[in-house]
């Protein structure tokens, strides 16, 4: 149902643009292009897949060791294009420069280009992560068209510790005029 719905979207968004008489709209099966999602911990297998469906770009990521404050931190990625083999961009971003930084000699930057036989890649990013809690590292991958880029940007978790993430709640449950259940937050 799910991905039906992004399905027919995606075809009335490509219909509407070859309608308009855009010459530059490349026919892409959707659903025979997106790459599976598989997540399977502890394998060989990349532990998670950052993908939507028809993303030009499916995003799968695996932690390699224990994610330990202050210590290197390897991830491998596999980037799977949805429109074959081609020159692409990855740009690894990380946002809290407090939390979290790229190893000494890591590239921020890197233009790729899959084997004529093949539609991923693989990279590692070496992170070292300078607290606990959840971290991320942002991924874009890209490639440029005569109309512009068409990208996939992905955030990989990182949890660094054993703490989890508890849900603080604010304010006041209460029961407004219509019998539903709100939340009323003070100035306080």
């Amino acid at each position: 149902m799910f991905r039906s719905k992004y399905l027919t979207i995606a075809v009335i968004a490509v219909m509407g643009l070859a309608a308009c008489g855009s010459d530059a709209v490349e026919a892409v099966d959707i659903a025979k292009t997106a790459p599976e999602v598989s997540f399977n911990p502890g394998s060989d297998e990349h532990d998670g897949t950052v993908a939507k469906p028809g993303a030009p770009f499916s995003i799968s990521y695996r932690i390699v060791g224990t994610p330990i404050v202050g210590t290197p931190l390897t991830i491998d990625l596999r980037i799977v294009s949805a429109f074959g083999p081609r020159p692409m961009n990855l740009t690894y971003r990380i946002n809290d420069a407090s939390a979290m930084m790229f190893g000494e000699s890591q590239l921020q930057n890197v233009n790729l280009e899959p084997a004529a036989n093949e539609t991923s890649v693989t990279q590692q990013v070496i992170v070292i992560p300078l607290r606990e809690g959840r971290l991320y590292l942002n991924v874009s991958a890209s490639f440029e068209t005569d109309d512009g880029t068409i990208s996939t940007v992905a955030a990989i978790p990182v949890q660094v510790g054993t703490g989890t993430r508890v849900l603080q709640e604010h304010g006041e449950l209460e029961v407004d005029e219509d019998g539903e259940a709100v939340r009323v937050l003070s100035s306080d």
